[in-house]
């Protein structure tokens, strides 16, 4: 029997997808638990216009975060902190900090998508990597100075 994946399974596939099952195993627990359709016209009908507009999605997504590349390029970051004995910052810089940096600039990055390596304790020059989408990233240097 011929199912649609309504969502990711560990076994069988991604969301979409269309796998052949036994029966029982359609019938008895793909259906009910709501993880599968059954694969009539109608359904992949469905199932194609959702995966067509998903690639879509994906495009968009994509060429959007190119055209954040070269404002990137052109940001100059600098990120101000409480600073103690020797230059050393009370706390850390985080992620949540440069995005809001950024988004004082008119940039506006997702701070899940910033990753630092170590955590920063002192002033100085960092850098930080910015996963913009699949493919798409960006190696930010950013300045840590006294408030």
């Amino acid at each position: 029997m011929e199912v649609i994946l309504k969502r990711v399974h560990k076994t069988l596939g991604n969301k979409g997808d269309i796998v052949s099952v036994k029966a029982g195993y359609a019938r008895n627990y793909l259906i009910p638990e709501g993880l599968a359709v059954v694969a009539n016209e109608m359904h992949r009908k469905v199932a194609q216009e959702n995966a067509k507009q998903a690639a879509h999605k994906m495009l968009k997504l994509k060429a959007d975060a190119e055209a954040l590349l070269p404002l990137l390029a052109a940001a100059k970051v600098v990120v101000r902190a409480k600073v103690g004995e020797g230059g050393k910052i009370f706390g850390s810089i985080t992620p949540l900090q440069i995005a809001k940096v950024l988004k004082e600039q008119g940039i506006i990055v997702d701070y899940t998508k910033i990753a630092i390596d170590l955590p920063i304790k002192q002033i100085g020059n960092y850098q930080a990597v910015l996963a913009l989408h699949e493919g798409v990233s960006y190696t930010l240097t950013f300045d840590v100075v006294p408030a």
